[in-house]
C-alpha cells in the first residue's frame, strides 16, 4: 500500500471531496452551493448577522464571503441592508425564498449525511464527529 494512503491530510481530503460532492449535487437542483448552504444555516439561526459575523462562524475570510454573499443576493436567498441603528454595518436578510425552502435543504443535507456515514455504525459515528471537531480545534 502506498505511503500517502495512510497519511491523515490524504485521508481527510479524500473524506472531504465524497462528501463535499455528494452534497452539491443533491444542492445543485436548487441552485445553492455548500458553502451558501451553510451560510443559510447561520441565518435561519439568527438572521440580521452581520457580514464579519458571518465569516467568523464560518472561519472565512471578508475578501471571501463578499463575493458569496454578493452571489446569493443576486439569485435570491438573501437580501443586505443597512443596519437602522449604525450605518455602518450592512445586516443580512433571509428572502421568502430562503425561509420556505428551509425544510427542502435541511432534509437534502440530512440525506447527504446519511448516505456518507451509511458504512457506519451509531458508536462509530459519534465517535467521527467527535474526532473531526477535536482536529478542528
Amino acid at each position: 500500500m502506498p505511503h500517502y494512503e495512510d497519511c491523515i491530510i490524504f485521508l481527510l481530503a479524500k473524506a472531504y471531496q465524497k462528501a463535499h460532492g455528494n452534497f452539491k449535487q443533491r444542492l445543485l437542483p436548487h441552485g445553492i452551493t455548500p458553502l451558501q448552504h451553510l451560510i443559510l444555516e447561520a441565518l435561519w439561526d439568527e438572521e440580521g448577522l452581520t457580514a464579519t459575523e458571518i465569516g467568523k462562524r464560518m472561519t472565512l475570510d471578508n475578501a471571501t464571503l463578499s463575493g458569496i454573499l454578493d452571489r446569493m443576493s443576486e439569485k435570491g436567498w438573501i437580501v443586505k441592508a443597512t443596519d437602522d441603528a449604525d450605518k455602518r454595518f450592512i445586516r443580512i436578510y433571509l428572502t421568502g425564498r430562503a425561509k420556505k425552502l428551509k425544510p427542502l435543504l435541511l432534509a437534502e443535507r440530512k440525506k447527504s449525511n446519511k448516505e456518507i456515514l451509511t458504512n457506519l455504525n451509531r458508536e462509530e459515528k459519534v465517535l467521527l464527529k467527535r474526532l473531526l471537531k477535536d482536529i478542528r480545534g
